[in-house]
């Protein structure tokens, strides 16, 4: 099993995120925006979390743009599976590989605090491990967490089961307190809380840690 974890400039949980995939099973590679080509073999693309470009313009977007991306998206469009934490989702929303916006939340404060989610669907590689309904407590820290997309996207995201987190109280303005939502094809994750940060009991929580296992089961069997 193969990753690939994306570098930017402001990146500040890249390594966490090698860490918990390498913990999980995986060879890691590190991939540094100017690339232009994922390493061969790879499964499974990280986007980490972090302030990419120093948030200028909008959360990710610059980031989007960055030659790697490019990579990615046909990646991420022919099959492959994408994992966006934090700054990531902002990411995958501004490549279109996910749908909605993350925008500033409501409070217009910064939020860096462990937080209970509720598991949507246990129905994709990343959340086969959890039972739906499941309670997890994961940390978040965030500016810029609260997902936002019309009606009918919202609606659905919904009925196509594809709401895979969602925040057991409103903690940022969220759309129906989504936290996380998966790709069409469900191969793509993006979620505001840090599951990487929740892996290893001196965190405090390891509620996280069954999503790289999950993931890494899934790949195997297949």
């Amino acid at each position: 099993m193969h990753a690939a974890v994306t570098v930017f400039p402001g990146s500040n949980c890249d390594r966490d995120l090698k860490v918990a995939f390498e913990q999980a099973g995986f060879k890691v590679s590190m991939v540094w925006h100017k690339d232009t080509a994922l390493p061969k073999g790879v499964d499974v693309v990280g986007i980490p979390g972090g302030f990419s470009f120093g948030d200028y313009l909008r959360c990710g977007a610059i980031a989007a743009n960055a030659p790697i991306c490019r990579a990615v998206v046909e990646h991420g469009n022919r099959g492959g599976y994408v994992l966006g934490i934090c700054n990531g989702f902002q990411v995958l929303t501004e490549t279109r590989l996910l749908p909605g916006a993350l925008m500033r939340n409501a409070n217009l404060k910064f939020i860096c605090k462990p937080v209970e989610l509720t598991v949507e669907t246990p129905d994709s590689a990343f959340t086969s491990g959890y039972g739906r309904g499941q309670i997890l407590r994961v940390p978040v820290a965030h500016h810029d967490g609260n997902f936002t997309a019309d009606a009918d996207t919202l609606d659905r995201l919904e009925g196509d089961d594809r709401v895979a987190f969602r925040y057991a109280t409103d903690i940022n303005g969220a759309a129906r307190r989504i936290a996380g939502v998966l790709s069409e094809n469900r191969r793509v994750l993006g979620l505001m809380p840090h599951p990487e940060r929740a892996f290893d009991s001196v965190h405090g929580s390891i509620d996280g840690r069954q999503m790289f296992a999950g993931l890494a089961a899934g790949l195997v069997s297949a």
